[in-house]
């Protein structure tokens, strides 16, 4: 049942929104949905006009704002690469799928076969599935995206940055020329089906060519439209960009006006206007869900060439809000409200996940879920608006690296359990692609109330101590299940990687 590339896409339905969604199935049960998801890579919760204000211009985003609905409290899994997509792919806290930080070219493990993708749901309804860009879960044959539901997969196997021009790589070369780097080059591949072996395109990929990655991607994933516009089919496009190195085409070089990282936006932009585009014109897209959404926060050590997190705390490798909670967009069209569609220019403020995505796909194109515990929920009712959606989460574990629970959340509170995290201290990032140093800070038990600080500014611990001792108890339940670093804990419902 394994075959390539991964995809994302979510609807949800509780309790009294059944009879609703059965209706809305019913409708649309000889048409299957098409489902895209577009993932992007270290885009912060501010980076999009529709969050935030910013200087460059995202008229595309824009649209699918107003043609579509806006959700404001979107987390991922973990604040960084593997372990977000591994959540996204699976519908499973990462740490239950055992893939934590990120993996690079000389790691050995992946994602295990024994796990059920998005992709594999979807090929079970009988789906044409395709994976255009940053893979990420092992790059070995045995992990790749045809290996796990797609049928094609055309990308970088992993993060852009892992390469011998890697910032510190550099630095290091430039001190000592005969060193040896510490990363090999960076190949672009090509599989589809059952074939065995990648097809190497490019084995040593150069800035020139990481100009191209997104018109490339963007190119592939239009032709897939177009080619399977006769047959439901699940599209994931998971972008290399705004991952640092930054690139951008000659075509978008200088046009956002604002420096690189706005040039870099502007072709995403651009980019979500070709698909959006392309369902149109093939009269697709009153039958398709589109979920724009990102793998993290911003990189922010990296200043001028990284995003920012609007009003949520700290970035990327931290799971404060800015690290975590991404900024999700969601669009399906439609006027027949017998049917049931996304609703135009409008909001959801309640907690949901990109684990939630499989589970919610699962649903609406009527397939089995997998036969192995997942973390997601069916949302349908959020996506759609339903009188009286809730959040399918009771309470939300923020694990980061080291099997590190470092947060308790509902969708009210949050608890900051004991530890270290990195920060830039209220100093600025660094330049011109170079990063500047971290910092390394220390948080006590902390409460939050999100709902009127989400920026994490003041602890209100000693003020509901009723919360922090129900948001504890929640945390003595997760390590039982998923282990914990310290106190060091192995978790029963912890499953293996796969491995070479």
């Amino acid at each position: 049942m394994k075959s390539w590339q991964l995809c994302f896409f979510v609807i949800v339905s509780i309790g009294p929104a059944d009879s609703f969604v059965r209706r809305s199935m019913a409708a649309e049960q000889t048409v299957p949905p098409n489902i895209v998801i577009i993932f992007i890579d270290d885009m912060g919760y501010g980076d999009l006009n529709s969050f935030a204000t910013n200087p460059y211009p995202t008229p595309n985003l824009d649209r699918m704002a107003k043609e579509g609905r806006k959700f404001s409290d979107f987390v991922v899994s973990s604040a960084v690469c593997s372990a977000s997509r591994a959540a996204l792919m699976t519908g499973c806290y990462h740490r239950r799928v055992g893939i934590s930080g990120a993996l690079g070219p000389k790691s050995n493990i992946g994602i295990n076969e024994s796990e059920t993708t998005i992709a594999e749901i979807c090929k079970s309804k009988g789906y044409a599935t395709a994976c255009f860009g940053k893979w990420h879960l092992g790059h070995h044959a045995k992990f790749l995206p045809n290996r796990h539901g797609f049928d094609h997969y055309f990308g970088l196997p992993y993060s852009n940055d892992m390469w011998p021009l890697h910032p510190e790589n550099v630095l290091k070369l430039k001190k000592n020329p005969n060193a040896t780097s510490d990363w090999p080059p960076l190949p672009l591949l090509e599989v589809h089906g059952d074939e065995t072996t990648p097809r190497v395109v490019n084995a040593d990929v150069q800035p020139k060519d990481q100009e191209l990655l997104t018109k490339q991607y963007t190119e592939h994933a239009t032709q897939f439209i177009r080619d399977n516009r006769e047959r439901p089919f699940f599209l994931y496009l998971p972008h290399s960009m705004v991952h640092v190195p930054l690139y951008v085409s000659d075509q978008f070089r200088g046009k956002s006006g604002t420096g690189l990282f706005g040039d870099v936006v502007t072709e995403i932009d651009w980019s979500v206007g070709q698909v959006l585009d392309t369902l149109d014109n093939a009269g697709l897209s009153e039958n398709t869900l589109v979920v724009f959404t990102t793998d993290n926060g911003p990189w922010l050590s990296y200043g001028d060439h990284a995003g920012h997190a609007g009003p949520l705390r700290e970035g990327k490798g931290t799971m404060f809000e800015g690290g975590y909670r991404v900024p999700t967009l969601m669009r399906w069209t439609g006027k027949d409200l017998s049917k049931a569609k996304i609703p135009a220019n409008s909001e959801c403020d309640k907690l949901s996940s990109t684990i939630d995505l499989l589970p919610t796909i699962a649903a609406l194109i009527g397939a089995d879920l997998p036969d192995r515990k997942i973390d997601g929920h069916d949302i349908r009712p959020l996506i759609f608006d339903t009188a009286g959606a809730k959040s399918p989460h009771d309470y939300f574990y923020c694990y980061f690296e080291q099997a590190s629970l470092q947060a308790v959340r509902t969708e009210r509170w949050k608890l900051h359990l004991p530890h270290k995290y990195r920060t830039l201290a209220g100093g600025k990032g660094g330049s011109g692609g170079v990063p500047a140093p971290y910092e390394t800070a220390s948080i006590g038990l902390s409460l939050y109330d999100l709902d009127n600080d989400v920026a994490e500014s003041k602890d209100v611990a000693m003020e509901h101590p009723e919360v922090v001792a129900d948001l504890s108890a929640a945390a003595e339940r997760a390590r039982l299940d998923l282990g914990d670093f310290n106190p060091a804990i192995e978790g029963k419902g912890i499953r293996p990687a796969g491995k070479l």
